[in-house]
């Protein structure tokens, strides 16, 4: 077609670009297809009604113009966008090369896409210059469907041959392999050059086989699973199935489809199913323990020798059984339970600890472990029991256990508080003394020691991950030489020293560890008590001295050297004798035979010489001094100057014996007094009860001025007073601790002790044969404050009536008493006899 057309009205020729611009409206929309024509320019400048359709819309050819093309938006064949300026309409007008058959997408405005296939022609004018361009383009979305589809079909068949998991080959009618795919060559481990192009028969490995598969094929007959072996690289043998079917084309041969499944693995896996099955049936019968196999039951249906040895039974005795009837009947349920379970698939397996009863009547102790066979189902087939004889095992046990009892039962025995732990820390035992001593016992996951809390000696908090047991388990050593203070929940602490010591098994590795808390309360206090007896010692007025067996002298205190005149350092080593007078040598001898035999000698007063040579007097306490085992290894002296005492007790004796004097003057005095007062009135009774309140008190003077006024044994001045009035001593009962009477309340208690029992003469309890005085007495009180508390009781006398007057004896008990004892007293006349109380301070 050429390029100038001649104008037909004017006669001018016309280029191509002016003929279809100038053209009738109707002649671009003759054209079988979507046409649009660009200026030089690109400016879009007619378009046919397809291309609009195409397109999804008709752009304006007036302003606003468009260029290069028509279509809302362009983009390339793979999605990616595609500006109009670089659309092929763009490239052929700006190289002036037409563009043939390229496709462009095409997105309409309601985003629907066409793939098009565009021709587009540059239009040149006269002189050779690009006056404009056409692009004829038409819809090849279906072609490209089409041809998608194919294209996807033939990629997943060769993709199905190639990537197969199962191995696929072609072989031609001449056995040549013409193809083959992966799964096929790495079957056999051949490069594809290597196999392909190869007869097929020179890879199995049984001529035979592939011969028949040849001819069977070659007749049309189909292969389904054939098996075969195959000879792979590396020369082993592949044990494969063949299926197969022949390609024919009128009736001719042309090739095979063989596909290859590698049953090796399956082969390998039935052998040696079958082998073992054969070596698990050896063994099962060569097994030295006991195997069954039971039904759902419990019946046995099989059974090895060794079981049949274990229960002393024969093989055709225990098919006839089931495993139930040769237990022990104590553990028959336990065992049967469990077996239900089993079956019932709730536990897939148990272990149990059995008595069986063998065929003689012999007990033997069983370990059982059964366990469940089920079919692809989950549906019970048999059990397998496995038998192993724990007799001798579980004698072991019991003996163990029983050692393991002995040597709890020891440490729960012993004093100390003992306690173990595992590797970790954990207590596992603690004996009773530990809980004593922790004030608690320990909980489930106390770690390293029972206490509640712990303290250094210094009285600082040590954690327990810190104490001598944590640190003898971290370490692996033993811990000696610390000490730590224990605090009970109550607040007391007790001091104590730890003996931890790590436990090994036989292979040397740590299990735990072992701890003795050995509570030294007692040492602690008698290292206090040493130290303050040190103290007292060293600051004592006494002289303390201590010597060995010999009498040769160990120490020696301050009050010693101020006693006697030597200091320490001129006394210590020298034989105690050097203190002794020379007249008094021998006593020495004496003490240190009895202080020998353990005997202490309680004080007494002897004399002793001084440095200077002068004589003191001394009163002098020695007692033993034992070790650790008890014997006696020397004595301890305490020495006190007396001589200002003795001076003191001459001088009280005199001042004593002088007022004795005097108070018998007095006595005697009174008792003239009396006489002549009541002369000529021998049988008054006024005077009889007068002058023997005299000799009462008289009495009681008597027993103070033995006791050099310082107090009178109560029993002593009972006696003293009721002995001369009751004729039969034994019927009056007193009863209470031994009690010192003050003089004071020693003189009160006589007076009234008198008139009691000269009542109970004349009128009361001692009248009678039955008749008895019972007197009791106890001593209370607190705060520094001691009572006497004194009960008077006549039982079985004649019956009392309160008199009609009070005379001078009950005054005497009931007034002046209180008033001199400064306490309370009391006197009742009940019917069944007098009581009298007294409650009255005994200071």
């Amino acid at each position: 077609m050429s390029n100038i057309e001649e104008f037909p009205l004017t006669g001018r020729l016309l280029s191509e670009y002016e003929a279809l611009v100038t053209a009738a409206p109707g002649v671009l929309d003759a054209i079988p297809g979507a046409v649009y024509v660009c200026d030089h320019e690109g400016w879009l400048v007619r378009y046919n009604s397809e291309a609009a359709e195409l397109w999804g819309r008709r752009p304006s050819l007036d302003e606003p113009r468009e260029r290069f093309c028509g279509s809302h938006r362009l983009f390339l064949p793979d999605g990616s966008p595609l500006p109009h300026a670089e659309c092929p309409m763009a490239q052929a007008m700006r190289s002036g090369v037409a563009t043939r058959n390229a496709e462009v997408m095409i997105e309409r405005p309601d985003g629907s896409r066409i793939v098009a296939l565009v021709n587009i022609r540059p239009l040149i004018g006269r002189r050779g210059e690009i006056q404009g361009a056409i692009n004829c383009f038409q819809d090849i979305s279906e072609q490209k469907k089409i041809e998608e589809e194919v294209r996807r079909k033939s990629k997943d068949l060769e993709d199905f041959f190639e990537n197969s998991a199962i191995g696929l080959h072609i072989v031609s009618g001449a056995g040549i392999i013409l193809r083959a795919n992966k799964a096929e060559l790495e079957l056999l481990g051949y490069e594809p050059e290597e196999y392909v192009g190869r007869h097929i028969a020179e890879f199995h490995a049984d001529a035979p086989i592939i011969g028949e598969i040849l001819q069977r094929l070659s007749c049309g007959e189909k292969l389904d699973r054939y098996p075969a072996r195959l000879r792979a690289k590396d020369g082993s043998i592949k044990h494969v199935l063949i299926t197969s079917n022949s390609r024919l084309e009128d009736g001719k041969f042309v090739n095979t489809r063989c596909f290859t499944t590698d049953v090796t693995g399956l082969y390998e896996s039935e052998s040696a199913r079958r082998e073992s099955e054969e070596r698990l049936a050896a063994t099962y019968q060569a097994a030295t323990i006991g195997i069954a196999e039971a039904d759902a039951d419990g019946r046995l249906l099989r059974v090895n020798d060794a079981f049949c040895a274990m229960l002393g039974h024969s093989r055709e005795q225990l098919l006839t059984m089931t495993f139930l009837d040769y237990a022990h009947e104590d553990d028959r349920e336990q065992d049967a339970r469990l077996y239900g379970q089993q079956v019932r698939g709730e536990i897939d397996n148990y272990a149990v600890r059995k008595r069986a009863v063998k065929g003689d009547g012999t007990t033997v102790y069983l370990d059982v472990y059964s366990s469940s066979v089920r079919d692809c189902t989950g549906r019970f087939r048999y059990g397998v029991r496995v038998l192993l004889d724990v007799t001798e095992a579980k004698h072991m046990d019991d003996r163990l256990r029983e050692r393991e009892q002995r040597m709890r039962d020891l440490l729960e025995a012993l004093p100390a508080a003992i306690y173990t732990t595992d590797a970790e820390g954990h207590i596992t035992f603690f004996n009773k003394a530990a809980v004593d001593m922790a004030g608690r016992t320990p909980q489930v996951g106390d770690k390293w020691c029972v206490s509640w809390r712990l303290y250094r000696p210094d009285g600082s908090y040590l954690p327990h991950d810190q104490c001598p047991m944590a640190v003898a388990l971290r370490e692996d050593r033993p811990v000696r030489g610390e000490e730590a203070v224990a605090e009970r929940p109550d607040g007391t602490r007790v001091p104590f020293v730890p003996y931890p010591t790590p436990l090994h098994d036989d292979s040397g590795k740590l299990v735990g560890a072992v701890n003795m808390l050995m509570d030294i309360s007692d040492r602690k206090k008698a290292e206090a008590y040493e130290e303050r007896l040190a103290s007292i010692v060293k600051s004592s007025d006494d002289a303390i001295i201590s010597m060995d067996a010999q009498g040769v002298i160990q120490t020696w205190n301050k009050g010693a050297q101020r006693l006697f005149g030597y200091e320490a350092e001129e006394i210590i080593g020298q034989p105690v004798s050097a203190l002794y007078p020379p007249d008094r040598r021998e006593e020495e001898l004496v003490i240190l035979d009895r202080i020998k035999s353990g005997e202490h000698i309680e004080s007494y007063e002897t004399m002793r010489l001084r440095k200077d040579g002068s004589l003191i007097d001394i009163s002098l306490t020695v007692s033993p001094l034992r070790d650790r085992r008890g014997c006696v290894v020397g004595a301890s002296k305490i020495a006190r100057d007396v001589t200002e005492r003795r001076r003191n007790e001459e001088r009280r004796k005199l001042m004593v014996n002088e007022l004795n004097h005097r108070v018998k003057n007095t006595l005697a005095t009174v008792q003239s007094l009396a006489a002549q007062t009541f002369r000529g009135e021998n049988g008054n009774p006024a005077r009889r009860r007068f002058e023997s309140r005299l000799v009462a008190l008289a009495r009681a003077h008597d027993l103070l001025t033995r006791e050099s006024w310082e107090g009178v044994d109560i029993q002593e001045l009972l006696q003293e007073v009721i002995n001369p009035l009751c004729v039969e001593p034994q019927r009056v009962h007193a009863s209470g601790p031994p009690l010192l009477l003050r003089p004071k309340l020693a003189l009160a208690l006589s007076m009234a002790f008198h008139e009691l029992c000269t009542n109970a003469a004349k009128y009361g309890a001692l009248t009678t044969d039955e008749g008895r005085i019972k007197i009791e007495w106890l001593v209370g009180g607190g705060d520094g404050e001691h009572y006497l508390y004194m009960r008077w009781q006549e039982i079985a006398g004649p019956a009392v009536e309160p008199p009609s007057r009070k005379g001078f004896g009950t005054r005497l008990l009931e007034r002046a008493l209180a008033l001199e004892l400064g306490g309370e007293v009391n006197l009742s006349f009940a019917p069944g006899g007098v009581i009298f109380t007294i409650e009255a301070p005994l200071i």
